[in-house]
């Protein structure tokens, strides 16, 4: 992906024509992607840029075809999975239980497990069963399922597993499989976005990314903006120790930053949210307000930071614009440090959405190189 950023056209800068859902364009999705799954920056997928997108299927499509198309290029990737069966000869560990018992049925053989190197790994498993399940997809395109087909032939001698039971959390990736990784976090968000049909053992999918997903997404994919075309910023997703005066922490939670930029002695404390409503309503007094929890937690973050009230650390939190009427966009001084509550609005050309990131970039080396010390002006 070129630093540019669409700033001076070329492939990513092409008209969009795509449709939305839920205020984000179908593009910027990918665009997202690109950021948070570094591997989409290889040429091999910026051709997938450029087309438009009306369904997220269709774009998840796209991208599938094209890694999988790639793994095939370098070889599948190969892992030792456990076997076990009778066998005239020994081989790898003897299963004395399973011997015995061919023993009693006359059976003059012996039961082993052992390990074998194998395409019929989970890795590929999952690959093969969300290739599968876009292929029955009415929002994917002939031409991407035919693309799809087309490398499903190179994968007859995987097995398809069964959704409800991939273990996620226990897949671990190394130097051999890193390759995969990106394809498998597209096979998340596909997989896991699925709705029990009508039908029994047939699936369709969500009509869009659910907010759970997206936030994550979104907050990985402005952690790593900022990361590659603002590296003096020292971008990271750190913790923050409290502030106590005893030093005893047992049992209080962790305070776990989305985005921690730091310039020089500034330091800004990014939140990022990504809500079907921003503000909160409050209808007895019909009136609408911050999220009074999310308020609390960039505020405690914020002052436990800044333990000696400098004033130089700020927070900031950051919606994904919503179609609401009423956006927040406020900037408040409390106990000497700036928070701000701003919208990022997904739902325009991705150099709109570059520029927003790049103007909070700008107005935190500004604050810095002036001595800025906190105050009411507009911060971001």
């Amino acid at each position: 992906m070129s630093q540019q950023r669409c700033s001076g056209g070329g492939t990513y800068c092409a008209a969009f024509s795509m449709t939305d859902e839920k205020g984000v364009l179908i593009r910027n999705v990918y665009y997202m992607l690109a950021y948070a799954f570094q591997v989409l920056r290889q040429t091999n997928y910026e051709r997938i840029a450029p087309e438009d997108f009306t369904h997220v299927q269709d774009l998840f499509a796209a991208i599938l075809s094209t890694g999988i198309a790639q793994q095939l290029k370098r070889g599948l990737y190969r892992e030792y999975v456990p076997k076990a069966e009778d066998l005239v000869a020994m081989r790898g560990k003897l299963d004395v239980d399973g011997t015995i018992r061919n023993k009693l049925q006359r059976k003059q053989i012996l039961y082993c497990q052992y390990d074998e190197m194998s395409e019929n790994n989970v890795f590929n498993r999952i690959l093969k069963t969300t290739a599968m399940v876009l292929l029955r997809q009415q929002t994917v395109k002939q031409g991407r399922k035919d693309a799809l087909k087309k490398v499903m032939l190179f994968l007859d001698d995987v097995d398809v597993i069964e959704p409800s039971r991939i273990p996620w959390n226990k897949i671990r990736y190394h130097r051999n499989n890193q390759t995969t990784a990106m394809l498998l976090n597209i096979c998340r968000f596909v997989l896991q976005g699925l709705l029990l049909s009508r039908q029994k053992g047939e699936y369709r999918m969500a009509a869009f990314l659910d907010e759970p997903r997206m936030a994550a997404l979104y907050q990985r994919f402005v952690l790593e903006y900022f990361k590659y075309h603002h590296p003096h910023l020292k971008a990271a997703a750190s913790q923050i120790p409290w502030n106590t005066d005893d030093g005893v922490t047992e049992f209080l939670p962790v305070m776990q930053t989305d985005i921690t930029l730091k310039y020089g002695e500034r330091i800004l404390i990014i939140d990022t949210k990504y809500y079907g409503q921003t503000m909160q309503v409050r209808e007895q007094y019909d009136s609408r307000t911050i999220h009074s929890g999310n308020l609390y937690q960039i505020f405690a973050y914020v002052k436990n930071l800044d333990a000696k009230n400098t004033g130089r650390v700020s927070g900031l939190l950051l919606y994904a614009k919503t179609s609401e009427s009423i956006a927040p966009d406020s900037d408040f001084l409390i106990g000497g440090n700036r928070i701000s509550v701003k919208t990022l609005d997904l739902n325009v050309a991705f150099p709109d959405i570059a520029a927003q990131l790049d103007r909070i970039a700008a107005s935190l080396v500004r604050h810095s190189q002036a001595g800025f010390s906190g105050g009411p002006q507009r911060a971001w």
